[in-house]
């Protein structure tokens, strides 16, 4: 769940699902919970009639992977979390909410000119300049509407009081230089947990499935074929 990077290789033990975009919808109309994203990943395994499976989530994909683990604990065989969140400061959010408004405001491209310096770190840009442009192109093909709506359930969510509450093997990744979703979150996780792992990937930022995606893979699948 996540932005579409390829993190995890294929094996013949493994199929790639391609859920009907929104379940029907091209783009339902906001405002979005947390609530519905779970619902519609639990609708979708009752469709393909799995019944336990493993879940993988980045950044809002994160929480709602979450969601998952403690609104269907019995479903969920091992848990992954990406670059996600958990017992945001107060400053943290602030922030969020302060992007969040920004965002509304004046659009995922105008935020995304200022966003790439968060999501990658000046080395990989400098030998990566085509990085800037493909995430402004991407961020400009995006409904605003929708984007907005779905990233105000990022910022508005947090499990910190629940994690707790989960019994699912958690495997929690994150970037050392991450501001939006920093090791201190991860830690925090897979210390609350009944079952935790952390792993905190050096120089990268956020968009780490694009920068180390061969290392998230191996980590990845060391978790769920543990």
């Amino acid at each position: 769940m996540g932005p579409r990077h390829r993190a995890a290789p294929r094996r013949p033990s493994h199929r790639e699902l391609r859920p009907p975009r929104s379940r029907g919808s091209d783009k339902p109309a906001g405002p979005y919970s947390i609530d519905d994203f779970i619902g519609d990943a639990l609708a979708l395994m009752d469709d393909l009639g799995i019944a336990v499976f493993d879940v993988a989530g980045f950044s809002l994909g994160g929480l709602i992977a979450q969601g998952l683990a403690l609104k269907a604990p019995d479903r969920i065989r091992r848990l992954v979390l990406v670059g996600t969140v958990a017992n945001r400061t107060e400053e943290e959010r602030a922030r969020v909410e302060q992007r969040y408004q920004e965002l509304a405001t004046e659009g995922p491209v105008a935020i995304a000119q200022r966003s790439v310096d968060r999501w990658f770190t000046p080395e990989y840009i400098a030998e990566h300049p085509e990085v800037r442009e493909q995430t402004l192109q991407r961020m400009a093909e995006l409904d605003p509407a929708a984007y907005t709506a779905a990233y105000r359930v990022l910022a508005t969510t947090d499990f910190a009081d629940r994690v707790h509450e989960i019994q699912a093997p958690t495997l929690a990744i994150a970037g050392e230089g991450d501001v939006g979703s920093p090791p201190h979150m991860s830690e925090y996780i897979v210390n609350a947990v009944a079952d935790g792992r952390l792993v905190v990937i050096p120089g990268v930022k956020h968009n780490m499935l694009s920068v180390t995606t061969d290392r998230i893979a191996k980590e990845i699948t060391a978790h769920v074929d543990d």
